[in-house]
């Protein structure tokens, strides 16, 4: 990909973002991955099935949706060539979540800078799946820095690996497995056989970019390697530690801990030191960091375009 299309896609992203009068219209892509993986969870994953054969009918959901995303992919990508370079740096931005993510997060600290606790819950229920009611201005602040350095993974480093690693089909696929993961790679008993296909997809997929992301954080963060190597691993992810670890260890702070879901409180091991409580210029900290990762991420970009030419 000697065109710098990647650039142009996170260009593209921090300057609109997925806009809210498309999606308004059109929805967005991973709708189409939703609606397909629904509808073969609802057809196939019966609690009175084996879980042998709930696991197969899982691999076989998962393909379908490889078909559906590589074939699309292959296919955008092939009328994009003939239109250029441009055209696909336009196909691949929807993938992208650089701005979504910081005006997501972004309002959080705004919330907690007016004490208006229930207003910054409310904001960070919009990025995490734990149960927020209980939070205090600490809780809601580390939530929101882990959901930032989790999802810095998912939303922008693993889709721009997969986009110069395999093109428009690349990043679709990714997209593709990454929204499986959120809807039915869960643990819990009706999701276990079915998505443990797409679970563990999605942690092959994440396995490099996961680790590229943590070194970016510590080299925007100017610190945080030492607590990476060291915690990563005591996430239950095998990815997702890594960049909330750098994140950790650049910030000081201490994120994770103990946290409840669904109202059930779970033990989970602290990453970093330092202290545990955060506060909202912890979160704009963070938020630096975050754009300095996202600016090396436009540096690489161009570097490859150039390398490849």
């Amino acid at each position: 990909m000697a065109e710098p299309v990647a650039l142009a896609a996170l260009m593209l992203d921090a300057a609109f973002g997925w806009p809210r009068a498309l999606h308004a219209r059109i929805g967005h892509p991973v709708g189409l991955f939703a609606r397909v993986i629904e509808g073969c969870e609802r057809r196939w994953n019966r609690p009175a099935l084996p879980a042998a054969a709930r696991r197969l009918l899982g691999i076989a959901t998962v393909a379908i949706l490889l078909g559906v995303a590589g074939g699309s992919g292959w296919l955008l990508a092939r009328g994009a060539d003939t239109l250029g370079w441009f055209a696909t740096a336009l196909l691949a931005w929807p993938a992208l979540a650089q701005r979504s993510l910081y005006d997501h997060v972004r309002p959080v600290a705004d919330c907690l800078r007016r004490d208006d606790l229930t207003g910054a819950r409310q904001a960070v229920a919009m990025i995490v799946g734990r149960d927020i009611e209980e939070l205090d201005e600490s809780g809601v602040a580390r939530a929101a820095i882990e959901s930032l350095a989790e999802s810095f993974c998912d939303g922008v480093t693993a889709p721009l690996f997969w986009l110069l690693a395999g093109g428009l089909p690349g990043i679709w696929v990714y997209k593709a497995v990454n929204t499986a993961d959120s809807l039915i790679g869960h643990r819990e008993e009706r999701w276990r056989a079915f998505g443990w296909t797409a679970a563990r997809l999605d942690d092959l997929m994440n396995l490099i970019p996961a680790r590229i992301g943590g070194a970016l954080i510590c080299l925007a963060g100017r610190g945080g390697w030492r607590v990476m190597w060291r915690d990563a691993r005591r996430h239950a992810s095998p990815n997702a530690g890594w960049t909330e670890a750098a994140m950790a260890g650049a910030l000081g702070l201490r994120l994770a801990g103990p946290i409840a879901y669904d109202g059930v409180m779970q033990d989970k091991e602290w990453i970093g030191e330092g202290r545990a409580t955060a506060t909202a210029g912890d979160i704009d900290r963070a938020l630096r960091i975050y754009v300095g990762v996202c600016l090396l991420l436009w540096l690489t970009a161009g570097g490859v375009a150039i390398w490849a030419r």
